[in-house]
């Protein structure tokens, strides 16, 4: 059976693109900055990374900048004495075989798993049984462990049930899944479903939103997957030191702080987090159309409050 990541706090890192130097350009990939921002997030207690999903804008990025990507990073990390670091590859592809290419490109460049985003074309008349076969599908010929990844916002509403999870965690290279939604219910189902049915120590259910680490932990959660930890890691990790140790006084106080914090990732996306990352530690990255980066003043200004307050909390942990 494939070994799920350690539990803990990960990055959903965004890509970092250079300015391209025509108005027509396209930005091209800034590995030297990624890697500055990874060794940052390690060097603040974050578990590991996930490079290439989501927020990293995995659906603009080409295969042979996807294995520079990842390869560079993970050179990177190793060099600066951060050998074997967790890192997490994603994928947003309709195709089975074109996951299973990128699954390969991420083996190769040094990926330890991959995190494969449910197929929402047909969302409207894929079945759960036709989900369940293209998922073993891919674990039957990945190269590399994979984790299911539930995000029916950009997966065309496309919703997979907890008996859907339950039998696919049984597959021996399925080893957990990123819940990137407000579904409480199903991190419950999930994280608490007694054996034999899911063995927790062979699926880990992590949340892909840092304001439900409170209540996902308490219902036996392996951690989170969250954007708001690209700029203020100690602090997310904080938060998961602190329910971890049962303070749940302190637990509830800082919960509430990253839960309003957690609005900018998720009003803003990508872009809200590159914002973040630009203001708060000062490395600047382009997106990629149709994306546009950066937010006006008054949006920008609309988070100073609790932005104000998560700098006060982040600083302290210095």
């Amino acid at each position: 059976m494939a070994v799920p990541p350690p539990p803990g706090i990960y990055v959903p890192v965004p890509t970092f693109f250079s300015k391209p130097e025509s108005e027509a350009g396209i930005p091209e990939l800034d590995v030297a900055t990624q890697t500055k921002h990874a060794l940052h997030l390690a060097s603040s207690g974050i578990r590991g990374l996930v490079l290439l999903g989501s927020t990293g804008e995995a659906i603009a990025v080409t295969n042979s900048e996807r294995k520079t990507l990842l390869s560079q990073v993970r050179q990177g990390m190793d060099k600066a004495g951060w050998k074997d670091y967790p890192i997490i590859a994603g994928t947003a592809t309709q195709g089975i075989e074109d996951t299973i290419t990128q699954l390969q490109i991420s083996k190769d460049a040094g990926a330890q798993w991959g995190l494969v985003l449910a197929p929402g074309f047909f969302a409207t008349c894929i079945t759960q049984e036709g989900l369940k076969h293209w998922y073993t599908a891919i674990a039957n010929r990945s190269p590399l462990p994979i984790l299911i990844y539930h995000y029916p916002a950009v997966s065309n509403s496309l919703v997979l049930s907890a008996s859907t999870f339950t039998a696919l965690s049984s597959h021996p290279n399925i080893c957990g899944a990123k819940l990137s939604h407000g579904d409480l219910s199903l991190h419950t189902q999930l994280a608490s479903s007694p054996l034999p049915s899911m063995a927790h120590d062979q699926f880990a259910t992590f949340t892909g939103l840092g304001q439900q680490l409170l209540p996902v932990l308490t219902v036996g959660g392996a951690g989170a997957i969250d954007g708001l930890a690209a700029f203020f890691p100690k602090t997310v990790v904080r938060l998961y030191e602190l329910i971890k140790k049962g303070d749940l006084t302190a637990a509830r106080e800082l919960q509430e702080i990253v839960a309003r914090g957690e609005g900018l990732v998720v009003g803003h996306g990508v872009v809200g987090v590159k914002e973040g990352v630009r203001r708060l530690l000062g490395w600047d990255s382009e997106c990629r159309l149709p994306l546009v980066k950066g937010l006006k003043g008054e949006q920008w200004d609309e988070w100073k409050g609790v932005v104000g307050e998560l700098e006060k909390v982040e600083k302290g942990l210095s």
